[in-house]
Formats: C-alpha cells, structure tokens, sequence
C-alpha cells in the first residue's frame, strides 16, 4: 500500500479522537437536530435507532430544541437502546446575537460569564439521563460563534474552561475564521496554558467559504476535529461534479439506491482527513443508509478501491482548491 493510499484509508478510521482530549471519541456522522423543532424527540430516538451515537444541538430555542435532544435520548436509554457513556453529546453557548431576544436560556443583559453560567445549567438539566452512575455531563460545549471583540471571544473561553473536564468534557468553536481560532489555540499554548486547547471546530463546508481550506489545513496539523455542515444542501455544485458522479456510478448496487450520491460526497469530504459530519436528515431510510453506506464505501477504500480511490481524491482536492 503506497503512503498516500493508507492516508486515504485512515482518513476513515472510526472515530476520530482530537488532540485536546484523546479520551474522547467521535465518529464520522454526527446528528445534527437543528431545525427539527417538536420533532426533534423523536427524530434523536430514531436515529439513535439507526446507529447513530453523536448528537449536536445548542442551547439556542430559536433554532434548536435542545429538551428535545434529551427526551429523545432518556426514551432510547429507558428502552435498553443505548446508554450514555456510548454516546457524544454536544451542545453550544449561542451569544445574544444569535438567540432570539423573547426565547433564550439567560438574561442578555447579565455580565456574560453569569450568561454562560445559566446557558450551562439549562443544557445539563436537558441533558440528564436515567441509570447514569456519573453526573450530569456535556462532551463537547461549542461556543457558537465568536463574540464582537478577541477580548470578550478569550473570556467566554476561559469562563467555559473552569468547567472542564468535569461537567464539560471538551471545548470547541463555531462559525468562526482561522485567525480567531489561530488565536485561542496560542492562548492556550502560551498565554494561559491552564486553557483548554481546541478540541473541534464546526463550519460551513461549501463554496462560500472557499471549503475552508485554509482553516481544515491547520485543523489537521493542531489535532482539532473539523465539523462539517451544509455538506449536502450547500453543495449542489459539487453533487453535479464529474468526481462525484463516478464515485455514485460505482457504489451503485453496493448502496441503498438513491443513496449513491450523498455517500460518495460524505466519503470525499470525509476522505481530506480528520473530518466528521453533521447529517441532519429526517428519514429513517437514509439516516440507515447514510451510516450503512459509509462503512460500505471504508470497506472498498481500504481494499478494492485502494488505488481508485487515491485518483478520486485528488480529482476532488482539485475542485475544491485543495493541493
């Protein structure tokens, strides 16, 4: 096996354990429950279900049912399903710019280590489990999105930090830009080395944001996981791509059919490297065939496709501006 080729292949290695807390484990599709609303209960308990054993949300009711998440869960651990140690729960701080003022879980005039204080209480009372012997703990806490200034962005991550690795596991960002992340891995590598050091980092993966090329680069070489959202329904362009439809073209009866295309592009993006996904879908026919598939497609990299699929890599790094 040429290096390149086992590269490629442990790009799909399950699951992924970050630099920042190696204890923690993260596979390759992550539930996202943005969006689902009064659903959101039962959409968790069925993937679960499915297979899946890593769940997004944020304590953020304008777009999240974060209580949801955890009904949806309790039902699933109840009924002998899962339990919580099998799983990665991972929730965000959303700042007051992001929350809609008549429905947020602090007062968006309080100081804001008092708004993370109660944003945190919020999210373990909606994540409590039954027959859980520890207490009541968060995976992964993700500040949403960087805050107006570096100043106030460093002291919500160090209000975060006085919390791990106890009732949170593990910190991340989100929606942010290589430099603000550049400057809170150096804080906590110079600055305050008692700071945790990132663990993930959520973004868009499409075109607007150029793939984030630049940003999963360094994301690579610090240990950081990058989440990848968007990578369906942002990237029409690249379903349609040359690449793309002849990776679909050979899963084609060795997948779900109509599930060809959305695996060949989870297995690309997956394929750059310490990547994980966000899948948000309501079917329970795909969230199946969404997990099923990608282990089919890991099982042909790491075997008959091993040279194909190196081709295939590099024919998508160069649509994306990856070299």
């Amino acid at each position: 096996m040429s290096s390149s080729s086992s590269s490629n292949a442990s790009a799909f290695s399950y699951p992924l354990a970050p630099r920042a807390n190696p204890d923690i484990r993260i596979p390759k599709f992550i539930y996202g429950t943005a969006w689902k609303k009064e659903q959101t209960a039962e959409l968790v308990y069925l993937a679960i279900r499915a297979g899946f054993r890593a769940f997004d949300a944020a304590a953020q009711p304008k777009h999240y049912n974060e209580k949801g998440l955890g009904d949806g869960i309790r039902k699933a651990i109840e009924e002998g399903f899962v339990r919580r140690e099998d799983l990665f729960i991972q929730t965000k701080y959303t700042p007051p710019s992001g929350q809609d003022p008549n429905n947020m879980p602090y007062d968006s005039t309080s100081p804001l280590e008092e708004q993370i204080i109660n944003t945190l209480s919020s999210s373990l009372t909606n994540l409590t489990f039954p027959f859980t012997i520890q207490e009541p703990y968060i995976d992964s806490l993700i500040l949403h999105s960087p805050l107006p200034t570096t100043e106030l962005t460093l002291q919500a991550w160090s209000t975060l930090a006085s919390y791990v690795p106890t009732k949170i596991r593990s910190l991340g960002i989100s929606n942010t830009t290589l430099p603000i992340l550049q400057t809170l891995v150096r804080s906590s590598q110079t600055f305050n080395p008692l700071l945790p050091f990132p663990a993930f980092c959520q973004n868009r993966f499409y075109g607007g944001t150029g793939y984030e090329v630049e940003l999963r680069r360094f994301c690579r070489e610090q240990g950081i996981v990058f989440q990848s959202f968007w990578t369906l329904s942002g990237n029409p362009a690249l379903l349609k791509s040359g690449v793309v439809e002849e990776v679909a073209a050979a899963l084609e009866g060795r997948v779900e059919r109509g599930e060809e295309k959305a695996v060949a592009l989870y297995g690309l993006v997956v394929g750059l490297g310490g990547v994980s996904v966000l899948n948000g879908t309501t079917s329970m026919g795909r969230m199946v065939g969404d997990l099923k598939g990608l282990e089919i497609l890991r099982g042909l990299v790491e075997g008959e496709w091993e040279d194909r699929w190196e081709g295939w890599m590099r024919d998508f790094k160069g649509i994306i501006g990856e070299t």
